[in-house]
């Protein structure tokens, strides 16, 4: 006998063995007949070339999307299939939705992620501490976006003065990745900042892409610099701020971390100058009181009773100074006339005539004593015929020839007994 089921029953029976079978399913499709209804919820149809199957993204999944949804996106969705009784039709119950080539991106990115966390580019200790006050800012990011502003902006408010370099480049499209590596090369090679900002704003993955190329990460780990990401809002994360030094939320964060050293310090320093003011009010409130009690005793209604005595004391102690110090100052001055007349004494100037005369004695002594002036005096030196200069009788030999030297020539004799 054949079973006779209710409307309800048959479906609910197809409800659930459809559920049970298809409790995980991975679609890919186009989306028409797109509805947003005021609750939040999502309801679209997924359709390809031949087929078509209706879907519902509830608002707490659909949270997610880095962009609204709209008829002719290609997507992937991920969920499970179901069927809605009302209306007797089967649907599929979204848990997860990326757009058509974003899957292809998010593989891509998983692999580049583990490839460099296998080299080691994610590691702690390669990460550089930022500097306490940086004295020149570096900025990597796109010139006509919003994210510059907001980094001056924050800058502005939490700083006296700073000075910002901005290197402008491309941050997204073809190019991007190579003109962002580029960028902080440069910042490196001519050493221009005491720190770096890379980044840009919010975006979808495919927006963002740059931020995920092998060349920026590259360029970012061998840095000499220190490197803050800002890549987008908070809930984005890109290859870029794995190996970044810091990753910061958003720019405007980034422009914070950068000047927080300083800002704490001005803060404290402010702090401290509070603390000092409220101190001395203190201080200052209690030596009045002090004082005017003072001013009330009796012993105070002269100044003279109280101070006299210090008073005479000071002008003995300015009497002292002076008299030392004009004994210093005489004895400084007798001292200084000394050295005076020493050094005129040992001035050129001075000594030369007395180097003259002297030098004119000696001249005069040496002349004095010149063998040659003797013999114009009508003396004769007695030489040996080896030049030897006779000066005893017993050193002529009888019958020795020598020479005879007058002032004015030489004649040779022969010793006779």
């Amino acid at each position: 006998m054949e079973s006779i089921f209710s409307v309800t029953e048959l479906t609910h029976a197809i409800k659930k063995q459809l559920e049970s079978k298809f409790a995980l399913v991975v679609v890919r499709g186009e989306i028409s007949n797109f509805k947003e209804q005021a609750s939040g919820h999502h309801y679209f149809t997924l359709k390809d070339a031949e087929s078509q199957i209706s879907a519902v993204f509830f608002r707490g999944n659909n949270k997610s999307l880095t962009r609204p949804l709209k008829n002719g996106d290609q997507v992937i969705i991920r969920g499970e299939l179901s069927v809605y009784a009302p209306r007797g039709n089967y649907q599929i119950i979204v848990r997860d939705l990326q757009y058509a080539g974003v899957g292809e991106l998010l593989l891509k990115l998983h692999e580049l992620k583990a490839k460099l966390q296998a080299k080691g580019w994610f590691d702690p200790q390669h990460k550089k501490p930022l500097p306490h006050i940086p004295k020149t800012i570096g900025v990597v990011t796109s010139p006509t976006g919003a994210v510059i502003q907001d980094i001056l902006n924050v800058l502005s408010r939490r700083l006296s003065n700073f000075h910002l370099i901005l290197n402008p480049v491309k941050v997204q499209g073809d190019g991007a990745a190579r003109e962002i590596a580029l960028a902080i090369d440069d910042f490196n090679k001519y050493s221009l900042a005491d720190v770096l900002i890379v980044g840009r704003g919010g975006g979808s993955l495919e927006d963002l892409w740059a931020f995920n190329e092998e060349i920026v990460a590259e360029a970012i780990f061998r840095s000499k610099i220190p490197i803050v990401s800002a890549v987008g809002h908070e809930t984005d994360v890109s290859i870029a701020d794995f190996v970044a030094d810091v990753r910061a939320p958003t720019p405007s964060a980034a422009a914070e971390l950068v000047s927080a050293e300083k800002a704490a310090l001005l803060q404290a320093l402010y702090q401290m100058t509070q603390r000092f003011d409220l101190s001395m009010h203190h201080i200052l409130h209690r030596y009045e009181e002090k004082l005017y009690s003072m001013q009330r005793q009796s012993a105070f209604s002269s100044p003279f009773a109280l101070l006299g005595t210090a008073a005479q004391r000071l002008d003995d102690l300015q009497m002292q100074i002076d008299l030392g110090l004009q004994q210093r100052m005489s004895l400084a001055k007798t001292q200084l006339q000394t050295l005076d007349r020493m050094k005129e004494a040992l001035s050129p100037a001075q000594r030369i005539p007395l180097l003259r005369q002297k030098l004119g004695q000696l001249a005069s002594h040496l002349r004095s004593i010149d063998p040659k002036n003797l013999l114009s005096k009508g003396y004769a030196m007695v030489f040996q015929e080896n030049g030897t200069v006779i000066t005893s009788s017993t050193e002529a030999l009888e019958g020795e020839s020598v020479r005879l030297q007058w002032k004015d020539g030489q004649k040779k004799a022969i010793i006779a007994s």
